[in-house]
């Protein structure tokens, strides 16, 4: 069975992928604390949030700052709490992860 290396292009692919959700938790780490810390009931700002982190979640950092944020969102609002879990096991889980 031949080997064949990863393009050039794929690997930079790869690395632009990780700077990216690297930056994405250092800008969403003290939006998530910040709504932590002063125990916010603010639902738009919460869901605002997790909407920008959902696209994230495949980066183990990011998903730790989902699920912190969605652990507060329950004692606020635990329909939509179970709407984003939701969302997050749609986007990320796999079909056998689902059953």
């Amino acid at each position: 069975m031949a080997v064949y290396p990863i393009p050039e292009s794929i690997a930079q692919l790869a690395a632009e992928i990780a700077a990216i959700n690297q930056q994405a938790v250092r800008e969403y780490t003290p939006l998530v604390e910040a709504i932590l810390r002063t125990r916010s009931r603010d639902t738009r700002q919460i869901e605002q949030t997790l909407d920008g982190l959902l696209s994230f979640c495949g980066f183990a950092p990011a998903l730790e700052l989902y699920r912190r944020l969605c652990r507060r969102y329950w004692d606020i609002d635990p329909a939509a709490t179970a709407f984003y879990v939701d969302a997050y096991r749609t986007t990320w889980d796999t079909d056998e992860e689902r059953q």
